[in-house]
């Protein structure tokens, strides 16, 4: 495999974030939900004018997995008043970490993670948290691998339907 580059990403970034979201969220997501939830979802979260004002917002970042000129996943991460719950200033939220089907396996969600931590640390933040559906049994083993506890629940809106996302933080060293 070739190496993967992270970059963070610009706002000049917008079509990639939005064709690498719609792209890994249907992957990922799609046979388990109805298609009617599935498009509204898509719609509301992943339309042009909320992806330029999410890569415009200063509380938000953006990091893109690029192997040659492939993009292959992305991180977002939120901090202060862009997170989507908490809002605690010693916290960044982990918002996404979506990779293409492709490349699971591949060690890409580590590298975005880890930029994610890298993030945190240079942001001077203690903990990182994120939100996970309970029934993502790959992303929940993956993250306890890399030291996250469930410290709440959530509800995720997704169309019409309401899923419970667990909500699991890290402390940083």
């Amino acid at each position: 495999m070739t190496s993967i580059i992270i970059n963070k990403a610009s706002p000049e970034d917008w079509e990639i974030i939005q064709e690498l979201g719609i792209l890994t969220f249907t992957e990922t997501f799609s046979e388990d939900n109805s298609e009617e939830a599935m498009e509204k979802y898509l719609e509301e979260s992943f339309n042009t004018e909320k992806i330029k004002s999410e890569l415009n917002n200063s509380d938000s970042i953006f990091y893109i997995a690029w192997e040659e000129d492939d993009p292959v996943g992305y991180l977002k991460v939120n901090s202060g008043n862009a997170q989507t719950e908490l809002q605690d200033n010693n916290s960044l939220e982990i918002e996404r970490i979506y990779v293409k089907k492709s490349h699971h396996g591949k060690k890409v969600g580590q590298l975005l993670y880890d930029q994610a931590v890298d993030t945190a640390k240079a942001l001077q933040k203690s903990y990182v948290w994120l939100g996970v559906w309970e029934e993502n049994l790959r992303a929940l083993q993956f993250y306890r691998k890399n030291g996250f506890v469930e410290f709440d629940k959530h509800i995720f809106r997704l169309g019409d339907e309401e899923q419970t996302d667990l909500m699991m933080k890290k402390i940083l060293d």
